[in-house]
């Protein structure tokens, strides 16, 4: 295994465990604070997280420090930031007006989606192998999402309650990520990274004020799961950041990152008891032999 293809997939595992991990503690502070509140202190968190590693990396005289040089690279990266906040907008508003069994899955395929864009469009070099294994951990992030006793009583169509937000905010995130990859280059990841969601977290907060959004939390108990959430978000954007910018494996980071379902369903069967389908547990036997694979070929 090259370098390069052993700093994707560890890239793209650092993205699956620490949005899994968000996702998972964020099952503690949805249903108390609701979703745009989980989010914008989650980020707030993550920003200071993320400020912090960006000073020890400038005050140290890290010569890899670099930042974004002119105005257009600038609005390059306060627009990713604003595209990833409208992206997590639609989705948590897209999943409270439908049902998430049916929606879920879709927004999943994501990763898929910028896999095939990244091949088609900016020829990422795959051999057939890897392909083949690339698409296995694709059918298995999908069978991740899905709840086949509950699609069978629901039909998805574009008029379905939540389909547009979820359809739009899958392909805002296929975009987020291939041109992501496209803008963060051979720059400083680190530095990048923190720009771009600081921009998102300020977004976030501008919508929050805008729609009189009561920020407050009653329960103390609720901010350490909110630190978690923005910490663990601020590990799965550096992981991905780092597998964009050192290696030209997209698709591998892109989808690997995009199976966060797998530690959620871990965690939640560990710790919340929660029941695992048989789909699911197929998804995860697919995903997980499909890394040991990419590791072998």
């Amino acid at each position: 295994m090259t370098s390069d293809l052993a700093i994707a997939i560890f890239a793209g595992l650092g993205g699956m465990l620490g949005w899994g991990l968000a996702d998972f503690f964020a099952k503690k502070t949805i249903d108390e604070v609701g979703d745009t509140v989980s989010l914008v202190w989650a980020h707030i968190f993550g920003t200071v997280a993320l400020l912090i590693i960006f000073l020890v990396q400038v005050f140290n005289h890290n010569p890899n420090t670099v930042l974004p040089t002119n105005s257009s690279v600038w609005l390059g990266v306060a627009f990713f930031g604003v595209l990833q906040a409208v992206v997590y907008l639609l989705v948590y508003r897209g999943f409270g007006k439908g049902q998430v069994a049916v929606l879920s899955p879709i927004f999943a395929s994501f990763s898929g989606l910028t896999a095939i864009l990244s091949i088609l469009i900016f020829h990422e070099l795959v051999s057939a192998d890897r392909l083949f294994i690339l698409f296995g951990i694709f059918v298995g992030v999908l069978f991740l999402s899905l709840d086949l006793n509950a699609l069978r009583e629901r039909r998805f169509s574009i008029h379905s309650p939540g389909s547009r937000e979820v359809l739009l905010a899958t392909l805002f995130a296929a975009f987020w990520t291939l041109f992501w990859d496209r803008l963060i280059g051979d720059k400083d990841w680190i530095s990048f990274t923190f720009f771009m969601y600081l921009f998102m977290t300020i977004a976030l907060l501008v919508y929050s004020y805008w729609k009189k959004i009561n920020l407050k939390i009653s329960k103390s108990y609720i901010w350490k799961f909110l630190i978690l959430i923005g910490v663990c978000e601020v590990g799965a954007y550096l992981a991905i950041s780092l597998g964009y910018s050192a290696t030209q494996y997209t698709s591998i980071v892109a989808l690997l990152s995009g199976a966060f379902s797998l530690p959620v369903i871990i965690l939640a069967r560990i710790f919340l008891k929660e029941k695992v389908n048989k789909t699911q547990t197929l998804g995860s036997l697919i995903v997980i032999m499909g890394i040991v694979l990419l590791a072998l070929v």
